[in-house]
C-alpha cells in the first residue's frame, strides 16, 4: 500500500490498496484500509455493468443490432476466457472472485462512505483488446478457453476436420495433376457408401445389446471404416453402384473423404504430439504453479496478460495500460475536488496508477481512452480483400453477360450459387439448435454474405435468434460451473452448454459462418465446373470474360467519344 501525495494543500489525497482478485488476505486487508482511513471516497476497480451484477442486478441483454455491427461474438469469447480462468483461481482458492471488490463495497456502505466506480466500461475495454489482437493471436485465446471442455488431442481432431473439408476441395481441383483418377476416386466413394451402411447396421444391432452409448458409436465407426476400406477401397465391391451415380458423384465425395482423412491424421498427430510436449495442461494443472500468498503482487487478470504481452503486447495494453490511465483520470478527479479517497484495485494495477497520480502531466489525453477501436493503424487487408473479392464476383457475371452469354444461363448459375450457399448456412445453423426463422434468415442471405466476407450470415441468424432469446454476460458464470464439473461425460457436457442461451449463440453464429464458407469452396470447386461444360469448359470461359472486357471497353470509348 502506498499513497499518491496531493500536490498542494487544497486537493485531496489517494491511497491505492493493491488487491489479488481471488485472495482472501486481500478481503482484510481493504476492510483494514477503509476502516483505518475513513476517507470520503472508497474508489473501486469496477464499472456501473459489474456493479450492478455484483449487487444481483440482471445484467443487461444484447442488443440484436449490436451483433450486426460484428465482432460482438467474439468480444464475449475473450471475456468468457479472462472470467474462466478467474474463477476457476477462486474455485482453487476457495473464495469468490472479485471478494475484495465486494468487501470494499460493502465496507464503505456499512460506514456511510460514497462508493465511486473508476474502471472503464467493461464492454469498451474488451472491444479494443479484441480489435487489436492479431489473427492468429485470437486463435491462441479462444483454443485456450477451449483447453477448459477438452484436450490437445481434442482440439487437434476439430482442427484436422477443420482443415479437411478446406483440403478436400483443393484435392477435387488439382486431384487430376496428383494422380487422383477416377478409379481411385470411384473406389473411395464405394468404401464410403459401404462404410456408411455397414456402420448404421452395426450401431442398430447394438442398441439391443450394449448399454453405453459410446461404446456403441465406437463399434459402428470400427465396423464401418474396416468395411468401407476392405471391401469398397480393396476390393471395390461398391464400384458398380458408384459408377451409376456418375462421375461428379466419385469426384465429390471420393476428394472430400482424402482431405478429411488427410486432415483429420495431422491433426490427431499434432494433438497428441502437442498434448506429450504439455500444451495440453488441464487448467488445475496449471494453476499449480501459482502461489497464493505470491498473488497479492499481481492480480489474476493481470497474471494472464503479462503472458499475452508476449504475443500481442497492443492487446495487453487496451486490457491492461490503458485501463490504468483511465483510472487514474478519475482518481484525479476526485483528488481534485478535495477528496480523501481510498482506491482498491487490482495490484497488477497498482504501480502504473501511482506513476500517473505522482506525474499527471504524463497521463494520455481522455479522448484516446474512450470509444471503440478500429485495431490500429495500417492497411485494412482484409476490407481490401472483402472489396476485391466483391468486385470480381459482379465483374465475373458482368463480364459473361457483355460477351453475349445468355440470360438463362446466369440466372441458372445464379440459382446454384444461392441454393448450395443457403442449403449449407441454414443446415448447420439448425444443427447448432437454430430457430426455424433464424435459420431461414441465415439461409437467404449466405449467397450475399459469402460475397463479401466483411458480411457474415452468422450476425443476421444472431439477430433473429436475439429478437426471440435473452442472452447476456450472467451466462458466462453458468458455463463456467459447467466447464469446472470434470465428471460428466463430453457429450453431455456439451447438451448441457447448448441450453446456455450465450454458448447456443455463439454456436450458431459460427456454424452459420462455417456453412456458407464451406458452400462457396465447394460451389467453386465441384459445381462451377459443371456450368463452365457449356459454354467451352474453363478456357471458355476465360476467352467470355476477355470477351466481355473487349465488348465493354468499346461499349465506354462510344459513350465518351
Amino acid at each position: 500500500m502506498s499513497d499518491a501525495a496531493a500536490s498542494t494543500e487544497t486537493e485531496g489525497r489517494v491511497r491505492v490498496v493493491g488487491t489479488a482478485h481471488v485472495s482472501a488476505e486481500s478481503v482484510r486487508e481493504v476492510e483494514d484500509a477503509i476502516e483505518a482511513d475513513r476517507p470520503d471516497v472508497v474508489a473501486v476497480e469496477l464499472d456501473e455493468g459489474r456493479y450492478r451484477q455484483m449487487q444481483g442486478e440482471t445484467p443487461d441483454d444484447i442488443e440484436p443490432g449490436d451483433l450486426l455491427r460484428g465482432n460482438t461474438v467474439f468480444q464475449f469469447l475473450a471475456y468468457w476466457m479472462l472470467s474462466y480462468v478467474q474463477s476457476r483461481l477462486g474455485e482453487k482458492f476457495d473464495i469468490q472472485p472479485g471478494a475484495d471488490m465486494l468487501a470494499a463495497v460493502e465496507t464503505a456502505e456499512d460506514l456511510g462512505i460514497d462508493v465511486a466506480l473508476v474502471d472503464r466500461d467493461i464492454q469498451t475495454t474488451i472491444q479494443r483488446f479484441w480489435a487489436r489482437m492479431g489473427g492468429l493471436e485470437k486463435f491462441r485465446l479462444v483454443g485456450g478457453l477451449a483447453f477448459g471442455l477438452t484436450d490437445a488431442r481434442g482440439l487437434g481432431l476439430a482442427l484436422g476436420v477443420f482443415v479437411g473439408v478446406i483440403l478436400g476441395p483443393l484435392l477435387g481441383l488439382f486431384g487430376p495433376s496428383l494422380g487422383l483418377t477416377t478409379t481411385l476416386l470411384t473406389r473411395i466413394t464405394g468404401g464410403v457408401l459401404l462404410a456408411i451402411a455397414a456402420g448404421v447396421a452395426v450401431h442398430t444391432v447394438a442398441d439391443a445389446v450394449v448399454e453405453n452409448p459410446d461404446d456403441r458409436l465406437l463399434a459402428a465407426a470400427g465396423v464401418g471404416v474396416a468395411v468401407g476400406l476392405i471391401g469398397g477401397v480393396g476390393l471395390g465391391l461398391a464400384d458398380g453402384v458408384v459408377t451409376s451415380l456418375g462421375p461428379f458423384v466419385a469426384r465429390v465425395v471420393g476428394s472430400l473423404t482424402l482431405g478429411l482423412a488427410g486432415g483429420v491424421a495431422v491433426g490427431l498427430l499434432v494433438g497428441v504430439g502437442a498434448d506429450r510436449a504439455g500444451y495440453g495442461a488441464t487448467a488445475d494443472e496449471e494453476f499449480e504453479e501459482f502461489d497464493i500468498e505470491e498473488l497479492t503482487d499481481a492480480d489474476v487478470v493481470s497474471v494472464m496478460m503479462e503472458e499475452f504481452r508476449t504475443f500481442s503486447p497492443a492487446g495487453a495494453r487496451a486490457l491492461i495500460d490503458e485501463r490504468d490511465a483511465y483510472i487514474a483520470h478519475e482518481l484525479l478527479r476526485l483528488r481534485e475536488a478535495g477528496h480523501h479517497v481510498v482506491a482498491v484495485v487490482g495490484a497488477g494495477h497498482k504501480e502504473g496508477i501511482e506513476t500517473y497520480l505522482d506525474a499527471p502531466e504524463t497521463l494520455p489525453p481522455w479522448e484516446s481512452l474512450v470509444g471503440t477501436d478500429s485495431g490500429g493503424g495500417g492497411i485494412p487487408w482484409l476490407k481490401a480483400a472483402g472489396v476485391l473479392i466483391s468486385l470480381g464476383f459482379v465483374a465475373f457475371f458482368a463480364l459473361l453477360a457483355m460477351a453475349g452469354v445468355r440470360d438463362g444461363f446466369l440466372l441458372r448459375l445464379f440459382a446454384a450459387w444461392f441454393v448450395v450457399n443457403g442449403v449449407f448456412a441454414a443446415g448447420l445453423a439448425r444443427l447448432a439448435g437454430a430457430r426455424w426463422d433464424s435459420t431461414l434468415v441465415g439461409g437467404l442471405v449466405a449467397w450475399m454474405t459469402s460475397v463479401n466476407p466483411l458480411l457474415a450470415p452468422g450476425w443476421f441468424t444472431g439477430y433473429v435468434e436475439l429478437r426471440h432469446t435473452s442472452v447476456n454476460v450472467s451466462d458466462i458464470g453458468t458455463l463456467n460451473e459447467l466447464l469446472s464439473d470434470e465428471e460428466t461425460p463430453i457429450r453431455t457436457l456439451v447438451g448441457r452448454m447448448f441450453d446456455v442461451p450465450l454458448f447456443r449463440l455463439i454456436m450458431i453464429v459460427a456454424m452459420t459462418n462455417v456453412g456458407s464458407m464451406i458452400a462457396s469452396l465447394l460451389f467453386a470447386v465441384y459445381v462451377l465446373p459443371l456450368f463452365a461444360t457449356e459454354i467451352g469448359g474453363v478456357e471458355g470461359v476465360s476467352r467470355l470474360m476477355l470477351e466481355g472486357a473487349r465488348n465493354s471497353a468499346e461499349l465506354l470509348w462510344r459513350t465518351v467519344a
